[in-house]
């Protein structure tokens, strides 16, 4: 098939790269798209040499997929211009996740709702993604009535220049700065804008995309999202309240039977989902799995995943890979 990357050179597009090829997506010709001011730039894929083209070169060229992660602005303008051309598109903006017309996708959670007439789907924020691979199986078996989650999210979920920031920090070098404060050696409790209740967008996407993606909006969800001093990987702490009781050992069970989750629980031996041991990997760990003693039927949780991977990257990837099982794209 020939497929766009669109935002071919930033740290998600890449990322993208790798993951079609380490997956062997079936990509017959590569059309790696960037601004401008990337045209004629050659990326490097499978051992062939590809020469950045702008977003209208293209549509020309009639790609049979597009995976986007260019920012919302470039995902308002362009996408809508592929998806004419009959092109399908997977954004991982956050241009059309809440756009009733446009599904928002996690193939393990709701990847069945998915057909031909989808020509832009959207792909989650990434902390939301994580999290409800882990809420499908525990929501089938004991119906999920809250939850509260609090996030510990790597500097790559902003992009280049926050790396930049903590590495300039770190050296003693007065350098740009992506963020309002100190990252390194600190934590900003702060991801995205302020909203007028006084939570940030990001705490906004994550309440309203759990919502949209498990196809139930009487799942209460309320976030505190948090940028940590680490380079790849974020973590949750996700506390869980069920209408039915649980078994320990059975929640175990469950999430270790779930596509794409890896259960990594072992106290008396110091084992548990840590940000590094994720790195490079499409899975969501879980582990630190506990009641909550405060309160009935209520679960702990401790949810890691590599946020270019699974939380960007493999997320759209997997996207495309169900589009072209189920031949909803391609010839």
């Amino acid at each position: 098939m020939k497929v766009a990357v669109v935002g071919a050179t930033g740290l998600v597009g890449s990322e993208m790269l790798t993951v079609l090829a380490e997956r062997n997506f079936p990509v017959t010709e590569l059309i790696p798209v960037a601004s401008e001011r990337s045209k004629g730039k050659e990326i490097e894929f499978k051992g062939k040499k590809y020469k950045v083209v702008t977003a209208q070169d293209a549509i020309a060229l009639k790609p049979d997929v597009a995976l986007f992660s260019a920012g919302g602005s470039t995902s308002t303008e362009f996408a809508p211009l592929f998806a004419e051309a009959g092109i399908t598109v997977v954004d991982n903006s956050s241009a059309w996740r809440m756009d009733p017309s446009k599904k928002l996708i996690v193939p393990e959670v709701n990847g069945d709702v998915l057909t031909s007439e989808d020509k832009i789907i959207a792909n989650p924020n990434c902390s939301t993604i994580q999290m409800v691979v882990v809420m499908k199986p525990l929501h089938e078996k004991y119906k999920i009535k809250r939850v509260v989650v609090s996030t510990y999210q790597s500097v790559t979920g902003t992009g280049v220049a926050a790396v930049k920031q903590l590495n300039d920090e770190r050296a003693g070098v007065d350098g740009e700065k992506a963020y309002p404060h100190q990252i390194d050696l600190n934590v900003i409790p702060q991801i995205d804008v302020f909203q007028d209740n006084g939570y940030t967008k990001e705490e906004m996407k994550m309440i309203k995309e759990t919502n949209k993606i498990m196809r139930d909006d009487s799942i209460r969800v309320t976030a505190t999202t948090v940028r940590i001093p680490v380079i790849g990987g974020h973590s949750e702490s996700v506390n869980i309240e069920f209408e039915n009781d649980f078994d320990l050992q059975e929640v175990r069970d469950l999430l270790a039977a779930q596509e794409g989750i890896v259960v990594v629980d072992n106290p008396a031996k110091l084992e548990y989902p840590m940000p590094k041991d994720a790195h490079g990997k499409d899975e969501v760990f879980v582990g630190r799995i506990r009641r909550d003693e405060s309160q009935d039927k209520t679960l702990n949780l401790w949810v890691v995943a590599d946020n270019l991977r699974k939380g960007a990257a493999t997320n759209a990837v997997q996207i495309a890979e169900l589009l072209h099982k189920n031949q909803l794209i391609g010839s």
